[in-house]
């Protein structure tokens, strides 16, 4: 990551993360599947960051202005997914979802990061494993564990660097990409 690309929490900052992770998924595969409609795509992606940011236990922080990432304090028994609409545009996001839902472990407390992208154009460049890094850090410092699901190989193999581990096989859809649900045990706790 740059010398000169701050990480901090975004507290404040709805639309710059909002912004940020809807160019980040613009071509991504899960999000083009979710949101065919691409005249529409970005509308409807920053519309569910804002629905992640609402939420009681929600953290989210920037790298600058090219990376993004939120994270929910989810307690034991606590479930993000809900069931949705079954028709019309949000159909997808919402079957989806529910797949999803039931794999999302419940039985303990655990922080959930729900999404995390770093803007078009900035990708590859060690964005996404500085904010992965610190905020894991202070997981590990707290004795959190971490659930996440990654929407490619590609963020896959990201977590996997950084300590997460498959937990299942992903999670098949319809026609969707499959999606990986991953976890990872605080260090104190490995």
């Amino acid at each position: 990551m740059n010398a000169d690309t701050t990480y901090a929490p975004a507290t404040g900052r709805p639309e710059v993360v909002t912004g940020v992770l809807a160019s980040a998924f613009e071509g991504d595969a899960l999000a083009v599947w979710l949101f065919p409609d691409p005249a529409r795509r970005a509308g409807y992606q920053e519309g569910f960051y804002r629905s992640l940011l609402e939420h009681p236990g929600a953290e989210s922080y920037l790298a600058g202005e090219t990376g993004a990432s939120i994270w929910l304090q989810l307690g034991a028994g606590e479930s993000l997914h809900q069931d949705g609409a079954t028709a019309g545009p949000l159909a997808r996001l919402a079957g989806l979802g529910a797949a999803l839902g039931e794999r999302h472990p419940v039985d303990h407390p655990h922080l959930y990061l729900a999404v995390m992208g770093v803007a078009a154009g900035f990708q590859g460049r060690g964005i996404g494993s500085a904010l992965l890094k610190r905020r894991l850090e202070l997981a590990d410092r707290d004795g959190e564990a971490a659930y996440l699901e990654a929407s490619s190989p590609g963020s896959r193999a990201l977590y996997l660097r950084h300590g997460f581990a498959d937990l299942g096989e992903p999670v098949r859809f319809a026609d969707a990409p499959p999606v990986f649900p991953m976890w990872r045990n605080a260090a104190a706790t490995r």
